[in-house]
């Protein structure tokens, strides 16, 4: 890589970051701010990055945010989350999040002919998943209520990992006249059983060393730290070496890494009834102290993962975008993510403010990015389509959700704090 890309793109990020939370509350985010630096690196700019020549590192980059991110954000889920405030993130994934691939994947069919069956499929599948980092200052602002707020973030960390399998059996399916693609009944056994074994047992071996070394004060802090940001490393790296998905080992990892975590964490405390909520405050924030390092690696990857998005992939796309594309782009930000959203909320005695607020705020971000670089490397038919749908959707969603986050989080949290209803 050009060593002037890494040198604009380290003042970029410096200088986002010393103004960081005063930006924090206009409509300037961070993803936006590293989307048009990238755009300004890239060939419509500085020229700084090329896609062919720099393809490994971005590659390296992207994959690298996305495994630690989905280890991060399935270890900071706890399943009490998954049973509370009104079942919201059950209904988000269980009902919203199904229904929002099959329609993505029906729009996809009628607004962008010359694709096949399963090349709009991937399509549906890989704007399915949210992305919480691209709408911060919607969950992140104490007037919105914590129902609302933990909801969109629980779906958030679990819907990349819950959409993968999807997205591996879509690519799968449309690859399979490929001699070197593997089938969907390989993609199966490899990608979806064997992967999530690796991860379930590395997330699971992790937290069992954690625990015994902490328990015997055999470890530092840091090298605790450490040591976590390795279980995700190597659930990825094991199942890539047997031919499965990495993405997969690594969220399937962080599943496992925080329930047995906490589990180890309250063990030996107070069971009685006055002490379970303290105990599992105490469980959650030992959990969430070990994974920090792989939490704050993550964002910072998951930066560099923005302005390389910027760099490689939106700006060549801008050359060829055509209407189609801003047209399945604004379809998705909307009708494919809040339809589903009402569908999959009725009956839980939401208000209409309530159901809008959570339907607008389902960003698309680092998961699409990712997914959509897979599937362009899989030279599949209709790629320069299907990359192109997928890098305007994504560019529409930073700046629409950044522009939006501080505004509607702030006029919600007033309208909640003077109905006192949800």
């Amino acid at each position: 890589m050009n060593p002037w890309a890494v040198v604009v793109a380290a003042a970029l990020l410096a200088g986002y970051a010393v103004v960081s939370r005063r930006l924090s509350t206009t409509v300037v985010s961070g993803p936006m701010v590293c989307v048009a630096g990238g755009l300004a690196m890239g060939p419509l700019g500085l020229d700084l990055v090329d896609r062919g020549q720099d393809a490994e590192v971005t590659r390296a980059v992207l994959e690298s945010a996305l495994a630690l991110v989905l280890f991060a954000g399935a270890s900071a889920v706890r399943r009490r989350d998954l049973r509370r405030e009104r079942s919201l993130p059950v209904r988000l994934l269980a009902i919203g999040l199904p229904l929002t691939m099959a329609l993505g994947w029906l729009l996809a069919w009628a607004v962008l002919p010359g694709l096949g069956l399963w090349e709009l499929a991937v399509i549906g599948v890989v704007l399915a998943p949210t992305d919480a980092a691209l709408g911060q200052q919607a969950v992140s602002d104490e007037r919105v209520p914590a129902p609302v707020r933990h909801g969109l973030s629980v779906e958030s960390g679990l819907n990349d990992g819950i959409a993968l399998p999807f997205f591996l059996l879509a690519l799968a399916a449309a690859g399979e006249g490929h001699a070197e693609h593997q089938g969907p009944a390989a993609v199966f056994l490899l990608a979806l059983v064997a992967s999530g074994a690796i991860g379930l047992a590395a997330g699971w071996l992790g937290a069992e060393l954690l625990g015994r070394s902490a328990a015997r004060d055999a470890s530092t802090p840091a090298w605790r730290q450490i040591l976590v940001l390795l279980v995700p490393a190597a659930a990825y790296a094991l199942c890539v070496a047997v031919d499965g998905s990495g993405f997969i080992g690594a969220w399937t990892a962080g599943l496992a890494f925080g329930t047995v975590g906490r589990a180890k964490a309250a063990a030996g405390r107070p069971a009685t009834a006055t002490a379970a909520a303290g105990t599992d405050a105490a469980a959650d924030a030992s959990v969430g102290h070990e994974v920090e390092l792989t939490d704050r690696l993550g964002e910072l990857l998951t930066a560099l993962s923005f302005l390389l998005f910027g760099a490689v992939v939106l700006g060549p796309v801008l050359r060829h975008a055509d209407w189609r594309m801003l047209l399945y782009a604004l379809l998705s930000l909307t009708v494919v993510r809040m339809l589903p959203v009402v569908l999959a909320l009725a009956g839980a005695g939401l208000r209409p403010p309530t159901v809008a607020y959570i339907g607008w705020f389902g960003p698309r971000g680092l998961a699409s990015v990712v997914f959509g670089l897979i599937a362009f490397e899989e030279a599949l038919p209709g790629t320069e389509t299907l990359s192109g749908v997928i890098a305007v959707t994504v560019a529409l969603s930073v700046l629409l959700h950044g522009c939006s986050a501080a505004y509607l989080g702030s006029r919600y949290g007033r309208w909640y704090g003077g109905s006192g209803r949800l």
